[in-house]
């Protein structure tokens, strides 16, 4: 009955039904910053964010790194770089892969390498992968060590030649780093080097392009190219960059001393610190209606002629 204190469960100890006062912390909380805006790759909307996922896209497709090594996957792929002779810690195969030609050609290589040949469960490789797009074949390369450019100069001075170096400025395509690397070697060069930031590295697709010739060629990376150059001046090098307008032509530069080439990207060109460091830009002979070169044709062309000049002054 109504004032029975036995049923205290039924009793109402408070008259309030809801917030008498104030609006429960609502526009405070819609006064409150939303803190910073987001990248531009981070928003759903936006157009970066597209170009980033499609970024990733591709990078889950031939090649993985993690923690500097680098899986190279596909059955083509890891052939091709046994054949070029990449360096290589492990060969993965997923258990139950179905054999076939190019699979056992990978297994006989590394066997005939002595590179250790390890099955793995699929959801395994899914997982090291980051997909499924692996054909059920890993090859496991460490990263690439490169040299220091103190060493690289010291190492042309002990020689007593006269160096012939190129640095890449702006390149982004390992597979023109391979070449560049190639014909470097293929004509008498000392060296390469590249920028440590925004700048192809030395990855399965450059060690395959230079078809092995980065395994003699010393390959040093620069934390800045302006400095780097200004070092070798005052090792002694003249810095010639390549650019289309140049103050001196292939024909009319003497590149019997010691040289440091430039080449930079086909699009962009040299950046604007890298060209005015450089003692002369030089320009290859075209005819009229070709605008460019590829950065690794115009590098092996300039090299061609250098160690020509080399050559006929060495008679």
């Amino acid at each position: 009955m109504a004032g029975n204190s036995q049923r205290r469960g039924a009793m109402r100890k408070t008259n309030k039904k809801g917030q008498v006062v104030g609006s429960g912390g609502q526009r405070r909380r819609g006064l409150k910053g939303k803190g910073p805006t987001p990248k531009a790759e981070d928003r759903t909307y936006h157009a970066a964010y597209k170009r980033k996922i499609e970024r990733e896209r591709r990078a889950q497709g031939r090649h993985q790194k993690d923690d500097g090594n680098e899986l190279v996957v596909g059955r083509n792929p890891v052939v091709e770089c046994l054949k070029a002779k990449v360096p290589a810690q492990t060969l993965y195969v997923v258990e139950g892969t179905q054999n076939d030609d190019r699979l056992s050609e990978a297994v006989q290589l590394c066997r005939a390498r002595s590179i250790p040949t390890v099955e793995v469960p699929k959801h395994e490789m899914d997982r090291m992968t980051g997909n499924g797009m692996h054909q059920g074949i890993g090859l496991l390369i460490p990263p690439f060590e490169y040299a220091d450019v103190e060493d690289l100069i010291d190492d042309v001075a002990s020689r007593g030649e006269d160096g012939l170096i190129v640095c890449l400025d702006n390149i982004t395509d390992p597979r023109n780093l391979g070449a560049v690397i190639r014909s470097v070697a293929a004509f008498g060069g000392h060296g390469v080097v590249v920028p440590e930031r925004r700048s192809a590295s030395v990855t399965a697709v450059a060690w395959r392009t230079s078809a092995g010739t980065a395994a003699r060629l010393p390959v040093a990376k620069a934390t800045n190219m302006t400095r780097t150059l200004k070092r070798f001046q005052q090792a002694g090098y003249q810095v010639v960059g390549l650019d289309a307008g140049g103050d001196h032509t292939l024909d009319t530069y003497d590149g019997t001393g010691p040289v440091v080439i430039v080449v930079g990207s086909e699009g962009k060109g040299m950046s604007r610190l890298v060209r005015e460091t450089c003692d002369s830009v030089m320009s290859i002979p075209m005819v009229g209606w070709v605008e460019s070169l590829n950065a690794s044709v115009a590098a092996g062309v300039v090299l061609s002629e250098f160690a020509r000049q080399r050559r006929a002054q060495a008679r």
